[in-house]
């Protein structure tokens, strides 16, 4: 990995797994790491998208097709994925799912759907990809939570508290893996401008209003906006960072 001065925030010699990356947030994150030197694999459920997507990147993108959620497979995942580019040094834990719904109104079974796909399934990758980062003393983890992680926000409970697990695991996490060279951290993306959020936004102008009158940069966030965060984490710019959430929000969660 290059660590000169002039190049802290390339990553250049490094492989980049990434869960959840044909589309919105994910693919944004995988065009910046390829773009900072990263070779990147792309992780999902949909053949289709992710091959539309590594089409996007260039050749140093491959995908590997996967559900996180099985996770009896998940160490046959990680040995396809490194199988392109060799062994994984990022591993950015993306894949989720969306529930709105009010706590009282959710289900056991739809609580634990939202668990098993954001939680259960970052855990089975990061436990997976821990030990050869660990033996090579080298290694980023990287959590994708949410505004929800920080503050209350009505009708997302299981959601809410998917994303909040993640606060603890990268804490844990970092001070279990940062000894042996391998720094775990999370980014926070507020509102960004995605297909989801255009749609949520359709028809609701008033809802809108609403969330950039609360955004003291009075704007959406690009989802290049995140992905840039997510390099900078990655880099050796942070390699004295480890066990941080870093908003990318346009100061909604220090805002009134």
């Amino acid at each position: 990995m290059t660590t000169s001065k002039d190049n802290r925030f390339r990553l250049d010699g490094e492989a980049a797994l990434i869960t959840g990356g044909g589309t919105g947030i994910g693919l944004a994150i995988a065009r910046q790491l390829a773009k900072a030197g990263a070779k990147v694999v792309l992780a999902g459920r949909r053949a289709s998208v992710l091959n539309q997507a590594v089409a996007g990147i260039g050749c140093n993108a491959g995908v590997v097709v996967c559900d996180v959620t099985k996770v009896e497979r998940i160490g046959a995942v990680l040995a396809r994925a490194e199988s392109v580019f060799g062994p994984v040094s990022i591993l950015v834990n993306n894949a989720g799912i969306h529930l709105k719904k009010p706590g009282a109104e959710t289900t056991d079974q739809e609580l634990l759907d939202v668990l098993r796909t954001h939680v259960l399934g970052a855990h089975a990758l990061t436990r997976a990809v821990l030990p050869g980062m660990v033996r090579r003393r080298h290694g980023s983890i990287l959590f994708v939570a949410s505004m929800a992680s920080l503050f209350g926000i009505p009708n997302v409970y299981a959601y809410a508290a998917a994303k909040s697990a993640y606060l603890g695991m990268v804490r844990s996490l970092a001070v279990e893996a940062s000894p042996a060279g391998v720094r775990v951290n999370a980014v926070a993306p507020g509102w960004i401008e995605t297909d989801m959020v255009r749609k949520a936004m359709a028809g609701d102008p008033g809802r809108k209003r609403r969330i950039l009158a609360r955004t003291p940069l009075g704007r959406f966030g690009e989802p290049e906006d995140v992905g840039a965060a997510v390099v900078y984490l990655c880099s050796p710019a942070a390699k004295f960072v480890t066990g941080v959430v870093l908003p990318v929000d346009g100061g909604v969660s220090i805002g009134f």
